[in-house]
């Protein structure tokens, strides 16, 4: 290979690294602002959970009585809107259950991953993971949290109510209230739970589902 045409193909590579990295940060731009971000699974998990969001269908379609406290504009919101709030509420609660970490395991082995799911629950919700192993996978844990959630949150018509209520029943983090409060104090914050003004909202209906009874 001649000096010129070792000196193309740099070239050639130099100009291609850019524009790689600027679609995978467009890609990561695309996704909505989530509490794990700084993690190198954070796109998978995002896309994973949104996903699994989407397809319970349940989570997005109810306005629990306690969401002014949790996100103000989730009433008027959009669905994207809405399931972005629920995936933000889960990577919230993964810092206090797991720090983040897919593989942690609590309580002697009894609750594992990112939400903390114990075996014996996922069985009961009919998750796709049911053993430690699987549940370490960050992408199912997420999915089988959602399965949890959706069930709850329809049962009390509450994220979480005064603690106990919806998510409270099976996530000990919403029963303590300074990290329900640091929680709520997160996804209050984020672009996809502020009001829209009226003039933006115009003459659009968002469907409200009603509360489950």
């Amino acid at each position: 290979m001649t000096v010129n045409r070792i000196r193309a193909a740099f070239i050639g590579l130099f100009l291609a690294l850019p524009m790689g990295c600027a679609e995978m940060n467009a890609k990561n731009d695309a996704l909505p602002p989530m509490r794990w971000d700084h993690r190198p699974e954070a796109s998978l998990w995002t896309t994973k959970a949104l996903a699994a969001i989407d397809n319970s269908d349940s989570l997005p379609s109810v306005i629990p009585a306690d969401i002014g406290t949790w996100c103000p504009g989730y009433a008027d919101a959009k669905e994207t809107d809405r399931e972005a709030f629920w995936a933000g509420l889960m990577s919230a609660l993964a810092k206090h259950e797991s720090t983040w970490n897919p593989r942690a395991s609590g309580g002697g082995g009894a609750w594992i991953g990112l939400l903390q799911i114990s075996p014996a629950t996922a069985r009961q919700y009919g998750c796709e993971a049911t053993t430690s192993a699987a549940l370490k996978d960050g992408a199912a844990n997420l999915s089988c949290a959602v399965k949890i959630a959706s069930v709850q949150v329809q049962r009390d018509g509450m994220v979480a109510g005064g603690g106990a209520r919806g998510m409270g029943r099976d996530w000990a983090p919403f029963r303590n209230s300074s990290k329900r409060a640091e929680m709520a104090a997160w996804t209050r914050a984020q672009s996809y739970c502020q009001k829209k003004p009226a003039s933006i909202l115009g003459g659009l209906s968002v469907p409200k589902a009603s509360k489950a009874s």
